[in-house]
């Protein structure tokens, strides 16, 4: 990679420590400048010479090194899953916070495998990491604001990489990555587990075999009461409410559009084309501390909370199909994903899971989907998924873990690539754009650069 990628990395990895809420007040930080944009539907020049990720299978390799950046609860449970496989070595693991490394060293030996080098002492610690020469995959599970400067760093070593979600925050970040990862000819990828839940894998098998006829509408969400995690003096209350202060916009839009993107066949023959957002009223982070936080010097009433609670975007397809998304983490509700779509002969809606066919169903009249299962169950959930149910979240992070490890193993083509994960991320900005411009239409990126109709392999 060029010295500019390499000062370019250097940058975002300071300006992430920037936005960290080490002395207890958060800054600004990385969210998109809208006022520095004036057309964000114009997109950058291609490098010359570009090369597309569109299809490109994993170098075959019967052993997958991994190296670890961010050891913390989201980073030590997917190394929990990555030490189930067989095939896999924890190379080396990295924090800032010796403890965390400490646990996960133990996880590791524990499992009978050698301890992996450890690196800690700062932000940039990370770096040491992934001048390695004996890694494979750089995975990072940190904060937000590491992401990109992570992956960056390691595609710059020529190391394929992935990230927790979002996969980045900013459009520029989002092009950086797919350029980067096409100019080093390695993956980078965003590990979202969503798309491998039971439900949705089930639900996309059916989609593509043509129960539910022509798919029109899908639905997608991130609704779930965060108010404690996000007010806790540890993991990720240090940084993740930071993000309430700096963005008015959905903050987390990938897990429930990643499954939807597989059933709509984005960037396989269809490509989201613009989307709206609205945002309502802030209240529920501000009716939180006002309940809880009873010492009036506490940093935390320094803090402009800025996020509207219920964010609602609609996206429309080039292809003229609709998505409804939506992101609510800061009131008293149950979980949902929504996971739901709508086709000319039946729909399917999650959280309960049910499924209506016409011809199949009572009329207007919902089912269980059990009755389903024989005839759709994914083939990876029959072969791995006695194993994955004692995983994490129901048995999705398990295999998702198991399946990059395949691909990686047999030298396959990803199930998702860099356009996947910088277009499954870019509401985050977008969303901020179109809420600022009250509900104006803002047109997505095409991350591909025009392969978008080309089928998966």
């Amino acid at each position: 990679m060029s010295d500019l990628s390499r000062r370019d990395m250097l940058k975002g990895a300071a300006l992430a420590g920037a936005g960290l809420a080490a002395s207890g007040a958060f800054t600004r930080g990385i969210a998109e400048d809208i006022s520095a944009i004036a057309h964000p539907d114009q997109q950058p020049a291609a490098p010359k010479a570009r090369k597309t990720m569109k299809g490109v299978p994993f170098e075959r390799m019967a052993n997958v090194r991994v190296g670890i950046v961010g050891t913390g609860l989201r980073g030590r449970s997917v190394l929990n899953e990555l030490l189930g496989i067989d095939g896999v070595t924890i190379v080396a693991i990295c924090d800032t916070v010796p403890d965390k490394l400490a646990r996960a060293t133990k996880m590791i030996t524990d499992k009978g495998h050698a301890a992996p080098a450890t690196y800690t002492g700062g932000d940039h610690a990370f770096e040491q990491l992934v001048a390695r020469t004996d890694v494979d995959i750089v995975y990072t599970a940190t904060p937000w604001e590491y992401h990109v400067p992570v992956m960056l760093a390691a595609l710059a070593h020529g190391h394929h990489t992935a990230s927790e979600c979002p996969f980045g925050t900013t459009l520029k970040d989002l092009w950086a990555l797919v350029d980067a990862s096409e100019k080093a000819r390695k993956h980078c990828l965003h590990l979202e587990n969503c798309n491998y839940g039971y439900n949705e894998m089930m639900v996309n098998r059916m989609v593509h075999e043509g129960v539910f006829g022509e798919v029109l509408h899908a639905e997608a969400a991130y609704l779930h009461d965060l108010r404690g995690i996000l007010n806790e003096g540890r993991d990720e209350g240090l940084w993740r409410r930071a993000w309430h202060t700096r963005a008015n916009a959905n903050l987390y839009p990938t897990h429930g559009l990643g499954p939807v993107s597989w059933y709509l066949d984005i960037h396989s023959g269809d490509r989201y084309d613009y989307m709206v957002s609205v945002s309502g009223p802030e209240r529920g982070l501000s009716i939180y501390r006002e309940e809880t936080v009873k010492d009036k010097s506490d940093p935390k009433w320094n803090e402009q909370y800025i996020t509207g609670d219920m964010n609602t975007s609609i996206l429309k397809t080039v292809k003229g199909k609709t998505v409804m998304l939506q992101h609510d983490v800061s009131n008293a509700r149950p979980y949902t994903r929504h996971n739901r779509v709508l086709g000319t002969k039946g729909t399917f809606e999650d959280y309960p899971p049910r499924i209506y066919v016409e011809g199949k169903s009572a009329k207007e009249q919902f089912y269980p989907i059990d009755d389903w299962k024989k005839d759709f169950e994914h083939p990876l959930w029959t072969r791995v998924g006695d194993k994955a149910r004692s995983g994490g979240h129901g048995g999705m992070d398990y295999v998702m873990a198991f399946r990059l490890i395949e691909c990686m193993h047999e030298g396959l083509v990803p199930d998702y690539d860099v356009y996947d994960a910088a277009t499954w991320s870019a509401p985050f900005p977008l969303s901020q754009m179109s809420v600022a411009k009250s509900g104006q239409p803002m047109k997505f990126p095409d991350f591909t650069r025009g392969e978008w109709s080309k089928k998966r392999s």
